[in-house]
C-alpha cells in the first residue's frame, strides 16, 4: 500500500525523534511543517495526530504540539506497555513459527551482528523483535508494539549519544530464538519478558544495547 503524505511527514518526524535531532520539548509548528513538506495543512494536521499516536509527541494546553518527554517515568510506562504486550505477542506467535520465520529472524541477527554503526544496529534490533513476533497474525497488536519499537528506539539512541557506542553481543536475542526453537515457548516468553525490562537501565549504560 502507497505511503500517504501525511504518513511519509510522520515517519520522517518520527525518524528525527527516535535519532535524537528533534530533543525533548522542541516545539513543532503545523505550519512550518506543511511548508517544510510542500504539504497542505491537512496532511501536516494529520501527522501530528499519527506522531501522537505513536507517543512521540504531545500537544500541551498553551504550548502546543512538541516531542515527547523522555524521563524516567515515560522510559518506566514505555517498559510495562511493552513487556505486557510484546511477550503476549510471542505467545500467540511462538507455536506458529515455522522455518520461514526462523530464517527471517535469523537475517535480523545476523545484520545486527555486522552493524557497523548505531543506526543500523538499531535497524537490525528493530527488525529482529518485529520478526519475532509476526507470526502472531493480529494486524491491530503489531501495529502497537511498532509504535512502542519506535519508543524503544528513541530511548537507546539516548543512552548511546551521552555514553557512546560500541558494537554489542546478541547473547540475549540468540537465547530467546534458542528456546523457540526447542519448542520452549514458556522459556522464549521468560527471556523476553526479562530483556525488555532491562531498557529501563539503558541510560548510564555504555552502548545502551538492550532493547
Amino acid at each position: 500500500m502507497a505511503e500517504t503524505v501525511a504518513e511519509r511527514i510522520a515517519n520522517e518526524i518520527g525518524e528525527r525523534i527516535v535519532s535524537g535531532e528533534l530533543a525533548p520539548g522542541t516545539p513543532l509548528r503545523q505550519d512550518r511543517v506543511a511548508e517544510e513538506f510542500d504539504a497542505s495543512h491537512v496532511p501536516a494536521r494529520e501527522a501530528f495526530h499519527l506522531l501522537r499516536s505513536r507517543g512521540l509527541v504531545v500537544n500541551l494546553p498553551r504550548r502546543g504540539v512538541r516531542v515527547s518527554p523522555l524521563d524516567p517515568a515515560s522510559v518506566q510506562e514505555i517498559v510495562e506497555i511493552r513487556t505486557a504486550l510484546e511477550t503476549l505477542a510471542l505467545t500467540l506467535a511462538a507455536p506458529r513459527m515455522n522455518a520461514a520465520c526462523f530464517d527471517r529472524i535469523e537475517k535480523a541477527l545476523l545484520a545486527g551482528d555486522q552493524a557497523q554503526s548505531m543506526v543500523d544496529w538499531e535497524r537490525a534490533n528493530r527488525a529482529f523483535h518485529r520478526e519475532l513476533v509476526t507470526p502472531c497474525k493480529m494486524p491491530r497488536l503489531l501495529s502497537m508494539l511498532d509504535d512502542l519499537q519506535l519508543a524503544n528506539s528513541r530511548i537507546i539512541f539516548s543512552a548511546t549519544r551521552s555514553a557512546g557506542w560500541k558494537p554489542g553481543s546478541s547473547h540475549a536475542h540468540r537465547q530467546i530464538v534458542s528456546a523457540l526453537r526447542k519448542r520452549e515457548f514458556e522459556r522464549a516468553v521468560s527471556l523476553l519478558r526479562a530483556h525488555i525490562r532491562g531498557l529501563e537501565r539503558t541510560t548510564g549504560e555504555t552502548g545502551g544495547l538492550i532493547g
